[in-house]
């Protein structure tokens, strides 16, 4: 029997997949991908997701503004994020976070959509996922102050600082999410964050079509190749993979109340 695995980040709605889309539905089903979760980087993309997951049945989705869009954030698309968290396939706010790297938006403007959608998930007692791309300290000094509050899970995806930060996420109760990277021949610290981290504090993904694992880098990525990153956790884990697949499956199927 084929261990089953849940991609927890890809973005099937992406133009990437339009030529393809129930090809690549039906390679990840395959090789045991029962479900998918699709973040959102902005408010249409919400929108399409939400869509998108009425027509898929073992598709999921997550709302919000990505930092890079920040800058179109309002109230407005506060009120309709508010009113798309009703659609019973919504089961995180996602991706929200800060990127400075890009520095789409200025970082004091990421901030405050970050707070903001921070405080929407805690009203509406939905899990968080996390972008952060060269913004670990100030991502962490708001996580930090969030995880004050009453708030539902939370996962820095497609995971990239060092182990310090690790520690500091672990410490606050969040999960990581491992992705393609973690196959890299220079992967820097991240297996020794994932030999660090516990088994039930890791989620798996792609991030597709972006982070193709290893030996497919550079190529487009899809959610069959989770199997990859899945292997080199219960390499670095030195567990079976049946056996990595069944407690990341079940991590997953808690983290979204699936």
């Amino acid at each position: 029997m084929t261990p089953k695995l849940i991609d927890t980040h890809c973005h099937l709605n992406f133009d990437q997949f339009d030529l393809d889309r129930s090809e690549v539905l039906q390679r990840a089903h395959d090789v045991g991908v029962v479900a998918f979760v699709n973040p959102s980087v902005d408010l249409a993309d919400s929108r399409h997701v939400v869509a998108l997951a009425q027509e898929i049945p073992n598709l999921y989705a997550a709302i919000g503004f990505h930092p890079n869009d920040a800058a179109s954030f309002n109230e407005a698309a506060l009120s309709e994020l508010r009113e798309l968290a009703q659609q019973p396939k919504v089961v995180a706010i996602g991706e929200i976070g800060l990127d400075y790297h890009w520095n789409e938006s200025p970082p004091e403007v990421q901030k405050s959509v970050f707070e903001q959608q921070l405080t929407l998930a805690s009203e509406l007692n939905l899990p968080v996922i996390i972008h952060q791309r060269d913004a670990a300290a100030d991502t962490m000094t708001i996580l930090q102050q969030w995880a004050n509050q009453p708030h539902p899970y939370l996962v820095l995806h497609s995971f990239s600082s060092d182990l310090a930060v690790a520690k500091m996420a672990l410490d606050l109760g969040f999960y990581l999410g491992i992705s393609g990277p973690i196959t890299f021949k220079n992967p820097k610290e991240l297996p020794d964050v994932v030999a660090f981290a516990p088994l039930s504090r890791l989620l798996v993904e792609t991030d597709s079509p972006f982070l193709s694992p290893h030996p497919f880098r550079g190529k487009r990525n899809e959610p069959a190749q989770v199997k990859l990153v899945a292997e080199k956790i219960a390499q670095i884990k030195g567990l079976s993979y049946a056996e990595t697949c069944q407690q990341l499956t079940e991590n997953s199927l808690a983290f979204f109340h699936l």
